[in-house]
């Protein structure tokens, strides 16, 4: 039998010599939770609380969660407001006793420029937080384009490979972000395999990204650096002659390596990663994706890095530093929404932790009333309107109120 987090707690616990109360000081933790992991009343714990006693100890996070990571890191959401049925049909079709898909479109797919269209409509729409869009849309959109690749002939395999790449990719990132970590792996990983066949190696780079994302929303954190880190010394562009779209996709591979090691406890490695992204973010100056060109690439620059760097910072339990960061991030989404979108939950958590809970409140509205799909989905939000609630001295707001049920707090 594995160990659970509670018996790895205790170990490392005593042998740092620490009392359940010197280590709940030290930790910033209510004692009664250290008690309960250690007595198996509570099988694990909030992932910012594993945070705090890992800092505590002095042991990478990891050490705390063991292989019981699953469990503990995937924090599913209480309720799916969308239905992932269709979408787990495309992504993972029925095959028979020969490997061939039951279920297939009927007569011939579309032409490529027309799947083209269709993917770019759904991708602007996953950019807008138009969840609900994309579900719809995506699933005839998939088995299309994975028809259209079975049916094209040699000369045109690599741009229908391509496209397959690409869908399933965007299918992976909604995935993601609806915190359905093993579908997004499975459509992951037929991108990576469509990229594969398509010779793309700058795609097939941004779905590794994809996938270190999956891993750390598993607790995965050792795995999704080595990962992200080998994928980046495979890819590492020189410098003098990398097109803008390689230099992107290496500096978003250090970045998510950089969320490993941060929430692994490692935060002196985590910004030596940050830093070597950085200068991909330099070299690549103000260039965006030609007009019609898919966002995943896109949206890496040095505001992007000084995200990074303020994540970072708040894994590490750093407010002050987060908010003198955030001053350096325009006050605005560029391309990538949903980075900048992760990047006010950062200040929204750093303005409550110094106590200045209107402020925090007004971050979170913010997001309410420009993101409210993706604010539904996001764990972290429903952290810090809890702690907000538990925290102020005065009655919850109708405001706060209205959040609380938004995000299942």
């Amino acid at each position: 039998m594995e160990p659970t987090i509670g018996d790895n707690l205790a170990a490392i616990r005593q042998q740092s010599t620490l009392t359940q109360e010197q280590l709940a000081e030290r930790a910033g933790v209510d004692v009664g939770v250290i008690r309960k992991l250690e007595q198996g009343a509570r099988k694990s714990a909030r992932l910012p609380t594993l945070h705090a006693l890992a800092r505590a100890l002095g042991v990478p996070t990891s050490a705390l969660i063991g292989d019981t990571s699953h469990a503990a890191a995937r924090a599913e959401p209480d309720h799916r407001p969308l239905s992932l049925a269709e979408i787990r049909r495309a992504v993972v079709p029925v095959r028979g006793l020969a490997g061939t898909v039951l279920t297939t479109p009927a007569g011939d797919p579309p032409q490529p420029e027309v799947l083209r269209a269709r993917l770019h409509a759904v991708d602007r729409a996953y950019h807008a937080n138009d969840y609900a869009r994309v579900l719809a849309d995506m699933p005839a959109l998939l088995l299309d384009v994975r028809a259209a690749a079975g049916l094209a002939d040699e000369r045109d395999q690599a741009s229908a490979y391509t496209l397959l790449a690409r869908t399933q990719h965007l299918t992976g990132n909604l995935l993601i972000q609806l915190r359905a970590s093993d579908l997004a792996f499975t459509a992951l990983s037929g991108a990576l395999d469509a990229a594969r066949r398509a010779g793309n190696q700058v795609v097939a780079t941004t779905v590794i990204k994809g996938m270190c994302w999956v891993l750390i929303r598993q607790g995965r954190f050792v795995e999704a650096a080595e990962l992200a880190v080998a994928t980046a010394d495979q890819v590492e562009p020189r410098f003098s002659r990398a097109a803008p779209d390689e230099l992107a996709a290496w500096g978003w591979l250090l970045t998510v390596a950089a969320a490993a090691r941060a929430r692994n406890n490692e935060p002196d490695v985590a910004a030596e990663l940050t830093t070597a992204a950085a200068a991909a973010a330099v070299r690549i100056g103000r260039w965006a994706p030609e007009p019609g060109h898919l966002m995943m690439v896109g949206g890496f620059d040095t505001a992007r890095v000084h995200m990074q760097r303020a994540e970072n910072a708040a894994v590490a339990g750093d407010p002050g530093r987060v908010l003198e960061l955030a001053k350096h991030v325009p006050p605005g989404p560029t391309t990538v929404a949903s980075s900048w979108q992760r990047h006010r939950l950062d200040v929204s958590w750093a303005h409550a932790e110094q106590r200045r809970y209107a402020d925090a409140t007004e971050v979170l509205l913010d997001l309410r009333a420009t993101a409210p799909a993706w604010l539904r989905q996001q764990r972290y939000a429903r952290d810090i309107v809890q702690g907000i609630s538990t925290q102020r001295r005065r009655a919850m707001s109708q405001e706060l109120a209205d959040l609380a049920a938004l995000v299942g707090a």
